[in-house]
């Protein structure tokens, strides 16, 4: 039997997906080492193999067929939007995608916001549909990090950004004035393999969501 490839995202949610498969006896534990420094590895059986990419590149590995499975944000998932079967809501890594502005500003909610105005934000994909819905015209500024500076320095009048604690938010002077959506944890898969459930696939996420209904609860990212 071919193995299958499940892709797990680097960073606040891997050590979560990484338990979840370990209590089905999938071992990819050795991606948690510090010392570690594969990007690839097989499970004991032999029966699955992990690959450790960005969290952005999980659903790219999935859509193109070089993982089955997959397990990424649902704030990815909007903003990549490729075409992967999205299976279940896992239930951990909780934040929300949120338009923010200084504390000082006049605008209180996003209606307040003059057209044309600037907006910052890692994830313009997000933020462009999100204003396209409401009809609000505004110049997107595409940022990589520290996107709260962009309101203070003056270049921009709101972000759109994601959010746990909102405590980097706080700290620097930001408030939010509307929730895009909440993004947890979402178990994908690549849409042909899932239709023909090859290589024991089925079971495999049927398991995985058995442990999101009865598992550990929603851990937060911070």
């Amino acid at each position: 039997m071919t193995a299958v490839t499940i892709a797990l995202p680097k960073g606040a949610l891997l050590k979560e997906t990484v338990l979840r498969l370990q209590q089905l006896g999938i071992d990819f534990g050795a991606f948690l080492e510090s010392s570690n420094r594969l990007l690839r590895l097989s499970d004991r059986s032999g029966r699955y193999e992990g690959l450790l990419v960005r969290a952005q590149d999980v659903p790219v590995y999935v859509a193109y067929g070089q993982a089955q499975v997959g397990v990424v944000g649902f704030d990815v998932l909007q903003e990549k939007q490729l075409p992967v079967a999205q299976v279940a809501d896992l239930g951990f890594g909780y934040c929300r995608m949120s338009v923010a502005v200084k504390g000082d500003s006049p605008y209180r909610q996003v209606q307040d916001l003059p057209a044309h105005c600037r907006v910052a934000s890692k994830f313009v994909t997000c933020a462009r549909l999100y204003f396209d819905e409401l009809q609000l015209p505004v110049e997107l500024i595409s940022l990589y990090g520290s996107v709260e500076l962009a309101p203070l320095t003056g270049m921009a009048e709101a972000i759109v950004d994601l959010v746990s604690s909102g405590r980097t938010l706080r700290e620097n002077g930001l408030v939010e004035i509307a929730t895009i959506y909440d993004s947890t944890a979402r178990l994908i898969a690549h849409p042909l393999s899932y239709r023909l459930g090859r290589n024991g696939l089925h079971p495999l996420l049927q398991q995985i969501q058995s442990l999101s209904a009865t598992g550990s609860g929603a851990s937060r990212t911070s």
